[in-house]
């Protein structure tokens, strides 16, 4: 598997080497902050010298804007605008650090091929756009940090367990394609996987979960991620391997308050949040609902080493002493 996506790799730093440079230590791994040339700017003096280069109805073809005045949705001046700063910072990264090629989602095509066009205006170099298909849902739903909370790929924003879970979650319709999209899996299998129907089709989100979570992140912890989502739902224990909270014993022996609990495991982000899932019963401790918002969780409430904090029945957290 190592040696697939390797050459994979190798193809693509192949095929876009003209554009990205991929053999040019300097420009190999760059992180820029496009504040630095951003956060400075005077808007009187943006719009006399690149605010004369876009034309309000080119603007308006654009699908950011058509789409939405067509269907009648409220279009802020701000949101108007973003087409601009996005193709001026095309134009920017351009002059300043060479760059070639911006990539995106289609969405993004107006936008990017507007910046294309202001650099040639601005005396840049030729650029270059690449866009991909936005990639949905069965239901349509678009995936991103914008449409249910971002999916991590660090595992100090998103823990191998969390991340494995959302694989796990997948809509039944989606399962074939994802498989196809996120694992290497030989695609005989992945039609065996495909074929599955009712309650097997889990087996199949099981495999996608593991695959697709053993590519970030390693087989082992893949594997571990998977048994701790079995001890936690199918065998009903508490699994070493949940999102841990640590706190200091002397902290629960005088009282920690639910909501303060909740909001600290990152279920929640607010206490203003928790009591409306409480509302809806949405939160548990010990696989109990919450219904009293001013309760406080005291090392009575330890069971197995722990406090099994819920939200909903995919997300757990486990609230350990020290």
């Amino acid at each position: 598997m190592i040696e697939t996506i390797e050459a994979n790799k190798n193809a693509i730093k192949g095929v876009f080497a003209k554009f990205l440079k991929f053999g040019d230590r300097r420009s190999d791994a760059i992180l820029l902050d496009n504040a630095e040339w951003l956060a400075p700017l005077n808007y009187i003096e943006f719009l006399r010298d690149v605010g004369r280069h876009f034309s309000v109805n080119r603007m308006l073809t654009m699908d950011s804007a058509k789409l939405r005045l067509e269907r009648d949705q409220e279009l802020s001046f701000i949101e108007f605008n973003y087409m601009l700063l996005q193709a001026y910072d095309f134009a920017e990264q351009a002059r300043r650090y060479g760059c070639n090629l911006q990539m995106g989602g289609s969405d993004q095509w107006g936008n990017i091929v507007t910046g294309i066009d202001l650099g040639r205006r601005m005396g840049t170099h030729q650029l270059y756009a690449l866009t991909c298909p936005l990639l949905t849902t069965a239901s349509g739903a678009k995936m991103g940090k914008t449409a249910a909370g971002a999916v991590w790929l660090n595992e100090d924003q998103l823990s191998v367990y969390d991340y494995w879970q959302f694989w796990r979650n997948t809509e039944d319709g989606d399962v074939g394609r994802f498989l196809k999209l996120f694992t290497t899996l030989p695609l005989g299998e992945i039609a065996g996987l495909e074929a599955l129907k009712s309650a097997e089709i889990n087996h199949a989100k099981k495999v996608l979960a593991t695959e697709a979570t053993a590519l970030l992140h390693g087989r082992e912890k893949a594997v571990e991620a998977e048994k701790t989502a079995q001890e936690t739902f199918e065998q009903g224990t508490l699994s070493e391997g949940l999102p841990t909270l640590e706190i200091a014993a002397s902290e629960l022996a005088s009282g920690l308050g639910v909501l303060a609990a909740f909001v600290r495991a990152g279920l929640v982000k607010s206490n203003g949040e928790a009591r409306r899932q409480i509302q809806g019963g949405g939160l548990r401790v010990n696989d109990v609902a919450v219904s009293d918002e001013a309760s406080r969780l005291t090392s009575a409430d330890i069971k197995e080493g722990g406090i099994k904090l819920s939200l909903g029945r995919k997300r757990h957290v486990l609230l350990k002493t020290v």
